[in-house]
Protein backbone atom coordinates (compact mmCIF):
# COMPACT_ATOMS: atom_id res chain seq x y z
CA UNK A 1 0.00 0.00 0.00
CA UNK A 2 1.46 3.49 -1.36
CA UNK A 3 1.87 5.92 1.97
CA UNK A 4 -0.29 9.18 1.25
CA UNK A 5 2.01 12.42 1.11
CA UNK A 6 0.63 13.69 4.16
CA UNK A 7 -1.10 12.98 7.50
CA UNK A 8 -3.06 14.91 8.98
CA UNK A 9 -4.13 14.76 12.24
CA UNK A 10 -6.77 15.41 14.39
CA UNK A 11 -7.58 14.72 18.29
CA UNK A 12 -11.10 14.90 19.06
CA UNK A 13 -12.25 15.39 22.83
CA UNK A 14 -16.43 15.93 23.18
CA UNK A 15 -16.44 17.64 20.31
CA UNK A 16 -19.17 19.88 19.46
CA UNK A 17 -20.90 17.74 16.33
CA UNK A 18 -21.20 21.19 14.14
CA UNK A 19 -17.82 22.39 14.47
CA UNK A 20 -16.29 18.94 13.83
CA UNK A 21 -17.99 18.79 10.77
CA UNK A 22 -16.80 22.27 9.77
CA UNK A 23 -13.14 21.05 10.40
CA UNK A 24 -13.26 17.67 8.47
CA UNK A 25 -15.39 18.92 5.09
CA UNK A 26 -12.49 21.68 5.33
CA UNK A 27 -9.63 19.09 4.87
CA UNK A 28 -11.65 17.06 2.62
CA UNK A 29 -12.34 19.69 0.25
CA UNK A 30 -8.50 21.00 0.02
CA UNK A 31 -6.91 21.08 -3.22
CA UNK A 32 -4.24 18.47 -2.61
CA UNK A 33 -5.83 15.64 -1.85
CA UNK A 34 -3.15 12.59 -1.23
CA UNK A 35 -3.52 12.52 2.44
CA UNK A 36 -5.04 10.79 5.03
CA UNK A 37 -7.04 12.37 7.98
CA UNK A 38 -6.49 10.59 11.44
CA UNK A 39 -8.88 11.84 13.24
CA UNK A 40 -8.37 9.96 17.28
CA UNK A 41 -11.13 10.31 19.81
CA UNK A 42 -10.21 10.59 22.82
CA UNK A 43 -13.59 10.47 24.46
CA UNK A 44 -14.81 7.27 23.52
CA UNK A 45 -17.64 6.63 25.72
CA UNK A 46 -18.87 9.06 23.49
CA UNK A 47 -21.09 7.21 20.98
CA UNK A 48 -22.38 10.17 18.88
CA UNK A 49 -19.47 11.29 18.31
CA UNK A 50 -18.04 8.18 16.90
CA UNK A 51 -21.14 7.64 14.72
CA UNK A 52 -20.61 10.65 13.52
CA UNK A 53 -17.03 10.42 11.84
CA UNK A 54 -18.57 7.53 10.93
CA UNK A 55 -20.97 8.53 8.86
CA UNK A 56 -18.23 10.05 5.90
CA UNK A 57 -17.88 7.78 3.44
CA UNK A 58 -14.21 9.47 2.25
CA UNK A 59 -11.45 6.28 2.57
CA UNK A 60 -8.83 9.34 3.47
CA UNK A 61 -10.10 9.09 6.66
CA UNK A 62 -8.81 6.61 9.44
CA UNK A 63 -10.56 6.79 12.67
CA UNK A 64 -9.39 5.50 16.01
CA UNK A 65 -10.22 5.99 19.56
CA UNK A 66 -8.11 4.90 22.91
CA UNK A 67 -9.82 2.42 25.13
CA UNK A 68 -9.50 5.34 27.82
CA UNK A 69 -9.32 9.22 28.19
CA UNK A 70 -5.65 9.78 27.89
CA UNK A 71 -5.27 13.36 27.63
CA UNK A 72 -4.35 15.80 24.78
CA UNK A 73 -0.18 15.18 24.80
CA UNK A 74 -0.38 11.52 24.86
CA UNK A 75 -3.10 11.69 22.22
CA UNK A 76 -1.28 13.82 20.08
CA UNK A 77 2.28 11.44 20.81
CA UNK A 78 -0.36 8.70 19.50
CA UNK A 79 -1.23 10.53 16.13
CA UNK A 80 2.62 11.13 15.22
CA UNK A 81 3.18 7.35 15.75
CA UNK A 82 -0.35 6.28 13.43
CA UNK A 83 1.27 8.73 10.51
CA UNK A 84 2.46 7.41 7.60
CA UNK A 85 2.90 10.51 5.59
CA UNK A 86 6.18 12.52 4.83
CA UNK A 87 4.93 15.33 5.94
CA UNK A 88 2.55 15.83 9.20
CA UNK A 89 -0.26 18.25 9.35
CA UNK A 90 -1.50 19.62 12.65
CA UNK A 91 -4.93 20.62 12.35
CA UNK A 92 -7.57 21.23 15.73
CA UNK A 93 -10.73 19.71 16.11
CA UNK A 94 -12.64 22.93 15.89
CA UNK A 95 -11.00 25.32 13.05
CA UNK A 96 -11.06 25.37 9.67
CA UNK A 97 -8.51 25.10 6.93
CA UNK A 98 -8.65 27.27 3.81
CA UNK A 99 -8.98 25.04 0.44
CA UNK A 100 -5.34 25.67 -0.53
CA UNK A 101 -3.42 25.05 3.14
CA UNK A 102 -1.88 21.74 2.55
CA UNK A 103 -1.09 23.07 -1.39
CA UNK A 104 0.78 25.69 -0.26
CA UNK A 105 2.87 24.30 2.80
CA UNK A 106 3.79 21.44 0.70
CA UNK A 107 5.01 23.35 -2.46
CA UNK A 108 7.98 25.06 0.55
CA UNK A 109 8.69 21.89 1.96
CA UNK A 110 9.43 20.25 -1.02
CA UNK A 111 10.76 22.98 -2.62
CA UNK A 112 12.96 24.03 0.57
CA UNK A 113 14.92 20.91 2.20
CA UNK A 114 16.04 23.41 4.47
CA UNK A 115 12.67 23.64 6.21
CA UNK A 116 11.33 21.05 8.64
CA UNK A 117 8.27 23.02 9.79
CA UNK A 118 6.34 25.42 8.07
CA UNK A 119 3.07 27.34 9.00
CA UNK A 120 0.93 30.58 8.67
CA UNK A 121 -1.67 33.19 9.96
CA UNK A 122 -4.48 32.66 11.20
CA UNK A 123 -7.69 34.49 10.99
CA UNK A 124 -9.76 34.59 14.03
CA UNK A 125 -13.54 34.24 14.36
CA UNK A 126 -16.36 33.75 16.71
CA UNK A 127 -16.18 35.79 19.75
CA UNK A 128 -13.23 37.60 18.40
CA UNK A 129 -12.10 38.56 14.92
CA UNK A 130 -8.29 39.43 13.80
CA UNK A 131 -5.35 37.81 11.78
CA UNK A 132 -2.46 36.57 14.06
CA UNK A 133 0.50 37.58 12.37
CA UNK A 134 3.55 35.59 11.97
CA UNK A 135 7.24 36.70 11.38
CA UNK A 136 8.48 35.09 7.58
CA UNK A 137 12.21 34.35 7.93
CA UNK A 138 13.60 31.78 9.55
CA UNK A 139 15.59 33.92 11.92
CA UNK A 140 12.92 36.52 12.88
CA UNK A 141 10.89 33.61 14.01
CA UNK A 142 14.08 32.41 16.60
CA UNK A 143 13.89 35.79 17.63
CA UNK A 144 9.82 36.05 18.40
CA UNK A 145 10.04 32.55 20.14
CA UNK A 146 12.33 33.94 22.80
CA UNK A 147 8.87 36.00 23.97
CA UNK A 148 6.55 33.55 22.89
CA UNK A 149 5.27 30.70 20.70
CA UNK A 150 5.29 32.66 17.05
CA UNK A 151 4.56 29.14 14.73
CA UNK A 152 0.49 28.44 14.59
CA UNK A 153 0.15 25.48 15.76
CA UNK A 154 -3.28 24.08 14.44
CA UNK A 155 -1.52 25.26 10.96
CA UNK A 156 1.98 23.61 11.32
CA UNK A 157 2.73 20.94 8.11
CA UNK A 158 6.26 19.21 9.55
CA UNK A 159 8.93 16.94 8.14
CA UNK A 160 7.87 13.40 9.35
CA UNK A 161 11.45 12.55 9.10
CA UNK A 162 12.73 15.60 11.19
CA UNK A 163 10.10 14.23 14.09
CA UNK A 164 11.97 10.71 13.70
CA UNK A 165 15.79 10.90 13.80
CA UNK A 166 15.59 13.31 16.14
CA UNK A 167 13.02 11.67 18.33
CA UNK A 168 10.80 15.10 18.79
CA UNK A 169 7.38 14.10 20.82
CA UNK A 170 5.34 16.22 22.80
CA UNK A 171 5.88 16.42 26.60
CA UNK A 172 3.72 16.04 28.90
CA UNK A 173 5.18 17.76 31.41
CA UNK A 174 4.90 20.96 29.58
CA UNK A 175 1.33 20.74 28.96
CA UNK A 176 -1.00 22.62 28.15
CA UNK A 177 1.64 24.01 26.41
CA UNK A 178 2.96 21.28 25.01
CA UNK A 179 2.91 22.69 21.20
CA UNK A 180 4.97 25.82 22.16
CA UNK A 181 7.54 23.40 23.41
CA UNK A 182 7.19 21.14 20.49
CA UNK A 183 8.10 24.06 17.99
CA UNK A 184 10.78 25.22 20.22
CA UNK A 185 12.13 21.70 20.23
CA UNK A 186 12.16 21.90 16.57
CA UNK A 187 13.75 25.08 16.39
CA UNK A 188 16.99 23.20 17.61
CA UNK A 189 17.50 20.91 14.68
CA UNK A 190 15.94 22.49 11.79
CA UNK A 191 14.81 26.13 10.01
CA UNK A 192 11.07 26.93 10.09
CA UNK A 193 9.07 29.40 7.73
CA UNK A 194 6.14 31.07 7.74
CA UNK A 195 3.70 31.45 5.18
CA UNK A 196 2.71 35.27 4.80
CA UNK A 197 -1.22 34.77 4.72
CA UNK A 198 -3.98 32.98 6.59
CA UNK A 199 -4.20 29.67 6.35
CA UNK A 200 -6.51 28.31 9.17
CA UNK A 201 -9.85 30.00 10.79
CA UNK A 202 -9.02 29.85 14.57
CA UNK A 203 -12.37 29.66 16.03
CA UNK A 204 -12.42 31.48 19.64
CA UNK A 205 -15.04 31.04 21.53
CA UNK A 206 -15.47 30.46 25.46
CA UNK A 207 -15.41 26.60 25.64
CA UNK A 208 -12.14 26.25 23.30
CA UNK A 209 -8.93 24.75 25.22
CA UNK A 210 -6.88 28.26 25.20
CA UNK A 211 -9.47 30.28 26.79
CA UNK A 212 -10.39 27.45 29.60
CA UNK A 213 -6.61 26.98 30.61
CA UNK A 214 -5.47 30.36 29.93
CA UNK A 215 -3.75 30.71 33.30
CA UNK A 216 -1.82 27.69 32.87
CA UNK A 217 -0.93 27.79 29.48
CA UNK A 218 0.40 31.58 30.86
CA UNK A 219 2.77 30.18 33.20
CA UNK A 220 3.90 27.03 31.24
CA UNK A 221 4.96 29.54 28.22
CA UNK A 222 6.38 31.59 30.71
CA UNK A 223 8.83 28.30 31.89
CA UNK A 224 9.37 27.96 28.01
CA UNK A 225 10.27 31.69 27.16
CA UNK A 226 12.64 31.65 29.71
CA UNK A 227 14.05 28.64 28.30
CA UNK A 228 14.60 29.97 25.14
CA UNK A 229 15.93 32.38 26.23
CA UNK A 230 18.52 31.00 28.24
CA UNK A 231 19.76 29.07 25.52
CA UNK A 232 19.51 32.08 22.46
CA UNK A 233 20.78 35.20 24.42
CA UNK A 234 21.47 36.49 21.10
CA UNK A 235 18.20 35.71 20.04
CA UNK A 236 16.45 37.40 23.28
CA UNK A 237 19.03 40.47 22.80
CA UNK A 238 17.70 41.24 19.25
CA UNK A 239 13.91 41.05 20.52
CA UNK A 240 14.67 43.38 23.26
CA UNK A 241 15.80 45.78 20.51
CA UNK A 242 13.09 45.07 18.27
CA UNK A 243 10.74 45.61 20.43
CA UNK A 244 12.12 48.44 22.39
CA UNK A 245 11.97 46.08 25.56
CA UNK A 246 14.30 45.80 28.75
CA UNK A 247 14.37 42.72 30.40
CA UNK A 248 15.67 42.82 34.20
CA UNK A 249 16.56 39.29 35.84
CA UNK A 250 16.97 38.14 39.16
CA UNK A 251 20.36 36.11 39.65
CA UNK A 252 20.73 36.71 36.24
CA UNK A 253 18.16 34.76 34.95
CA UNK A 254 14.46 34.73 36.41
CA UNK A 255 12.52 37.28 35.17
CA UNK A 256 11.67 39.84 37.23
CA UNK A 257 11.00 43.04 35.53
CA UNK A 258 10.08 43.85 31.68
CA UNK A 259 10.22 47.27 30.63
CA UNK A 260 8.47 47.79 27.20
CA UNK A 261 8.03 51.55 25.21
CA UNK A 262 4.59 51.71 23.39
CA UNK A 263 2.77 54.91 21.93
CA UNK A 264 4.99 57.40 23.75
CA UNK A 265 4.36 55.51 26.94
CA UNK A 266 7.00 53.29 29.45
CA UNK A 267 4.90 50.64 30.78
CA UNK A 268 6.50 48.13 33.82
CA UNK A 269 5.60 44.74 34.00
CA UNK A 270 6.02 42.05 36.90
CA UNK A 271 7.57 38.28 35.69
CA UNK A 272 6.26 40.17 32.18
CA UNK A 273 2.94 39.17 32.83
CA UNK A 274 1.41 41.88 35.23
CA UNK A 275 1.00 45.77 34.62
CA UNK A 276 2.24 47.63 37.47
CA UNK A 277 3.14 50.36 36.39
CA UNK A 278 2.60 53.30 33.36
CA UNK A 279 4.46 56.51 32.82
CA UNK A 280 4.13 59.47 29.77
CA UNK A 281 7.58 59.78 28.35
CA UNK A 282 7.29 63.29 28.80
CA UNK A 283 7.07 62.84 32.62
CA UNK A 284 10.58 60.71 32.81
Amino acid sequence: MVSPKVSVLMPIYNTNLEHLKESIESILSQTFTDFELIILNDSPDNKELEKFVKSYDDKRIVYAKNKHNMGITPSRNKLLDMASGEYIAIFDHDDISLPQRLEKEIDILDTHSNIGLVSGWEKWFGDKQDIFKTPETDVDIRIMMTADNYISHTACMIRKSVLDEHHIRYKEEYSPAEDYKLCSDLMNVTELYNIQEPLVMYRRYVGNTSQKQRNKIRNMAQKIRLENSNKYPAYRNEYENKCNETEIKLFGFIPFLNIKNKKGRKYIYLCNLLPIFKIQKDKL
